[in-house]
C-alpha cells in the first residue's frame, strides 16, 4: 500500500509514491518535462494558470502509476506541497475568476508597505510576525482595488495548494500554516487576523474553512477521480507550503532544527518556539506544519537569498567549461580565499536580508595577470556560502540557536567546498539527505496518525547520505568570511549614504 505526494512548483509538478510502511520512496517523476511558463503581462508581474497545475497533477499521476505498475485501489492518502504566497480565487461554482497570481510576482508591494504604515509596526509585529509585504493578503487586495468587478464574484480565496485539494474533492479548506504564510493569522489571538482584513476591505466570509495540518482534510470525490485515476475516497490527510514542507521532508520540527536548501536561491528555515520579531524586516515568520493552536508555538523563521546559486549557473553558462563538476574540480585546486578574489553574489533582485536593498553581483580584487577561472569558480562557492553565514548570523540575532542543520543532497550542498565553508564557519554539523518536496509529502500522509519518532526514524534510514563535519581548523575560512564581508559593508554603506 502507498501514499502519493504532490509538490505543486511554478516550474514543474512533482508526484512521488512511498511504501506506507517503511516510508521508503518507490518513485518520483515530473509534468510537464519541460518547464511550465508564467505569464507577465508587466514587469513583475507573474501569473499561471490554476488549471494547468490540475492537468499536470493528473499526467503525472498517471505517469506514476503506469511507470511503477500500481493501481488507484493500493494507494490509500496523499499529501500536498504547493509554492507559497499565491492566490488563487474562484467563484460560488469553483471556477478561477482569473489566472493565480504568484508568489514571485511583485504587484501589491505598495499596497502591503501602505498597510503596514497605516496599521502601525508594532500591531503588525506583534500580531502578524510580518509586514503584509507582497504577501497573498496584500494581492487579494490588488485584485479589490484593480479588478473590483471581478472581486465582486469571489466565492472564496485560495492557496495553491488549497486548490489542488479542491480539484480532488470539491471541498474547500485551508491550514493555519496555509493562512500564516498568507498574512491572514493573528499569532497572537491565534485566530484569523480580522483586523488586517478589515483593513483591506475583504470580507471574512471569503477565508475557506480551517483545518488541521495532519488529518482527514477532504476526500475524493467521483469528478476527482475521473480526472485524476485516484480512487473516490481516497483521503487528502496533509497539506502544506514548500518551505515548511522541506523542513518537514528533513524531520525539522523542533526549535533549534534548520532546514537548508541551496538552489537557484537560498533558503535557510528555522524553527523556534520564540515569537520574537527582532528581525522582522529581513526574515519571515510562518507557522510550521506542527503549529498546534493553544500550544508552545512551532514557528518557522524563514531567510531567504535570492543571489545563490543562479551566479554559479551563470559562470557555468559563460566560463569555458563543460559542468558543475568541471567548476567544481577547478574550485578545489584553489585555496580558502581564493587568493583574494572576492563575489558577491546578490544579482537576483532585491534581497531581504540586506533590508531589500539591490545591490547586484560584484567581483572585487580580480587581478588580471594571477587570476583565472578556477580563481572565479571558487569564490563564486565561497561567496554563496559566505552569505549564508551572513543570514544564520541575523537568524541568531532573532534567538535561534541552530542544534542541527540539515540539507537535501542536491544543487550547492552537493559541492564540498560550500558545505565544508559553511559548516566550519558556523560551527555545526551538516546533515544531508537525499529526499525531496514530492517524497516528504507523501510520507507526511502518514503522520495523520500522529507517530512523528517512526517518521523521523524512516527518513534517517531511507535517506541519510553523510554529515559534512566543521574543520578544526577555521582560521584560513574566518579570514576569507571577513574579507567578503568587509567588502559587503562597504557597498551596502555606500548604498546607504548616497
Amino acid at each position: 500500500m502507498y501514499y502519493l505526494g504532490l509538490d505543486i512548483g511554478s516550474s514543474s509538478i512533482k508526484a512521488a509514491m512511498v511504501e506506507m510502511a517503511t516510508g521508503k520512496s518507490v518513485g518520483v517523476v515530473q509534468e510537464p518535462e519541460t518547464e511550465m511558463g508564467m505569464y507577465a503581462e508587466k514587469n513583475g508581474w507573474a501569473e499561471q494558470e490554476p488549471n494547468d497545475w490540475w492537468q499536470h497533477v493528473c499526467n503525472a499521476i498517471k505517469k506514476l502509476k503506469k511507470q511503477y505498475n500500481i493501481t488507484a485501489d493500493q494507494i490509500k492518502g496523499i499529501g500536498i506541497s504547493y509554492q507559497m504566497h499565491g492566490l488563487v480565487i474562484v467563484d460560488e461554482a469553483g471556477q478561477p475568476l482569473r489566472k493565480s497570481i504568484i508568489w514571485c510576482d511583485s504587484r501589491a508591494v505598495e499596497h502591503g508597505n501602505k498597510a503596514f504604515a497605516e496599521i502601525g509596526a508594532e500591531q503588525c509585529a506583534s500580531h502578524l510576525l510580518n509586514s503584509p509585504a507582497n504577501f497573498t493578503a496584500s494581492k487579494l487586495k490588488w485584485v479589490k482595488e484593480n479588478e473590483p468587478e471581478t472581486f465582486k464574484k469571489i466565492h472564496k480565496f485560495m492557496l495553491p495548494g488549497d486548490y489542488i485539494a479542491f480539484k480532488f474533492s470539491n471541498v474547500i479548506n485551508t491550514t493555519i500554516s496555509g493562512l500564516s504564510e498568507g498574512i491572514f493569522w493573528d499569532f497572537k489571538n491565534d485566530s484569523v487576523a480580522d483586523f488586517l482584513i478589515e483593513h483591506y476591505g475583504i470580507d471574512k466570509n471569503l477565508v475557506p474553512d480551517i483545518v488541521d495540518t495532519f488529518g482527514n482534510q477532504s476526500v475524493v470525490d467521483k469528478k476527482g477521480e475521473a480526472e485524476s485515476g485516484i480512487a473516490a475516497g481516497t483521503p487528502i490527510f496533509y497539506r502544506a507550503g514548500d518551505q515548511p514542507n522541506n523542513a518537514l521532508s528533513l524531520n525539522v520540527f523542533n526549535p533549534g532544527e534548520v532546514a537548508a536548501t541551496g538552489g537557484t536561491s537560498g533558503v535557510v528555515y528555522a524553527i523556534t518556539d520564540s515569537q520574537s520579531v527582532k528581525e522582522s524586516a529581513r526574515v519571515n515568520n510562518f507557522a510550521h506544519v506542527n503549529y498546534i493552536k493553544g500550544d508552545a508555538p512551532k514557528i518557522g523563521k524563514l531567510l531567504c537569498i535570492n543571489g545563490a546559486g543562479i551566479q554559479y549557473r551563470w559562470l557555468l553558462n559563460n566560463l569555458a567549461v563543460d559542468s558543475y563538476e568541471d567548476m567544481n574540480t577547478l574550485a578545489e585546486n584553489t585555496p580558502v580565499g581564493s587568493d583574494g578574489v572576492v563575489l558577491i553574489p546578490f544579482g537576483n533582485g532585491a534581497e531581504r536580508m540586506l533590508n531589500n536593498q539591490e545591490i547586484g553581483t560584484r567581483i572585487v580584487n580580480l587581478n588580471l595577470n594571477n587570476h583565472n577561472k578556477k580563481n572565479l569558480c571558487r569564490a563564486a562557492l565561497e561567496g554563496i556560502a559566505f552569505s549564508f553565514v551572513y543570514g544564520v548570523e541575523i537568524l541568531k540575532s532573532d534567538g535561534i540557536k541552530p542544534s542541527v542543520i540539515r540539507a537535501g543532497n542536491d544543487n550547492l550542498f552537493r559541492s564540498n567546498i560550500f558545505a565544508t565553508t559553511v559548516a566550519t564557519l558556523i560551527e555545526q554539523d551538516i546533515e544531508i539527505y537525499n529526499t525531496t518536496g514530492a517524497i516528504g509529502a507523501a510520507r507526511a500522509a502518514g503522520l495523520h496518525q500522529g507517530d512523528f519518532e517512526s517518521f523521523g526514524k524512516n527518513i534517517i534510514n531511507n535517506d541519510y547520505v553523510m554529515t559534512y563535519k566543521p574543520l578544526s581548523d577555521r582560521s584560513a575560512f574566518v579570514e576569507a568570511y571577513n574579507n567578503w564581508k568587509n567588502e559587503l559593508e562597504l557597498i551596502l554603506n555606500k548604498k546607504i549614504n548616497k
